[in-house]
């Protein structure tokens, strides 16, 4: 892992009327890990993402990415860093008159100025790289399982070949096995693709299974960030109750078990 973050956030306020939700902010994402973000209802993970990508102007502190502070650029060279995200919506986001393939096809023929053909051939790609069917490519997102909107909404995310990948939620309305499956997706996309990952969740199990590292918000700023195990040893009482509750004691017990059976 690099020393120098390709994300600094240093000192950020989100407010909305006079409901503050950060303040003084401060985290750090570094080349090729995937972080996870967690924190109770109404701590401000995905406005803290919003806030990164642009989406939800802050109310005070500084974003970089890249090294840049991508206010300061004007509109044409802003789109341009922008274009290297890749942004997945806890919905997907899809458009739902359009195809799978369709819908992938639009950000290629809008940004990387390729024909119709030419991106949808590429969009096919995508598809195939989230691991979804062949015969896919031709439906619309209302003939699919939510475990396939969520792909296909990744592949999207991936239209650009982005170098760093946002998730808000990924695995939520999941059940289980697609969870688990769309966990190990993620882990082998950042292996193979080299992307970094910032990662909004809720989920232990996609904790345990994908992220280098966990961001705890709290108290309206990051509490604590580290590995799994450190922050899990952390001796704040959302933290506690979060971590070592049933679904904590349960995730740790499934992590063991495949830990297991990676050695056996």
């Amino acid at each position: 892992m690099s020393d120098h973050p390709i994300i600094q956030v240093r000192g950020l306020g989100n407010r909305f009327g006079s409901h503050v939700v950060h303040e003084n902010l401060s985290l750090d994402l570094y080349p090729r890990e995937i972080l996870g973000v967690v924190g109770g209802s109404g701590t401000g993970k995905s406005v803290l993402l919003r806030s990164i990508v642009g989406l939800n102007p802050p109310s005070g502190g500084r974003i970089t990415v890249f090294g840049q502070d991508l206010t300061e650029l004007p509109a044409s060279e802003r789109s341009r860093y922008e274009q290297r995200f890749g942004v997945l919506f806890q919905n997907g986001a899809l458009f739902t008159s359009l195809t799978l393939e369709q819908n992938i096809a639009l950000p290629l023929i809008e940004h990387a100025s390729l024909n119709r053909r030419e991106a949808e051939e590429l969009a096919r790609m995508k598809l195939a790289l989230t691991g979804l069917p062949v015969n896919a490519a031709k439906k619309y997102p209302s003939e699919l399982s939510g475990g396939m909107v969520k792909r296909a909404a990744l592949a999207r995310s991936l239209a650009l070949d982005p170098e760093i990948l946002f998730l808000d939620e990924p695995t939520a309305g999941l059940d289980p096995i697609g969870a688990a499956a769309f966990d190990e997706l993620i882990v082998t996309l950042r292996d193979a693709l080299g992307l970094t990952v910032f990662l909004v969740t809720h989920d232990l199990d996609t904790l345990y299974t994908t992220c280098d590292r966990v961001a705890v918000l709290s108290q309206r700023k990051v509490l604590v960030a580290d590995t799994l195990d450190r922050v899990a040893g952390n001796e704040d009482a959302w933290i506690q109750a979060y971590f070592h509750g049933p679904r904590g004691r349960a995730a740790v017990a499934a992590r063991h078990q495949h830990t297991e059976q990676e050695r056996g």
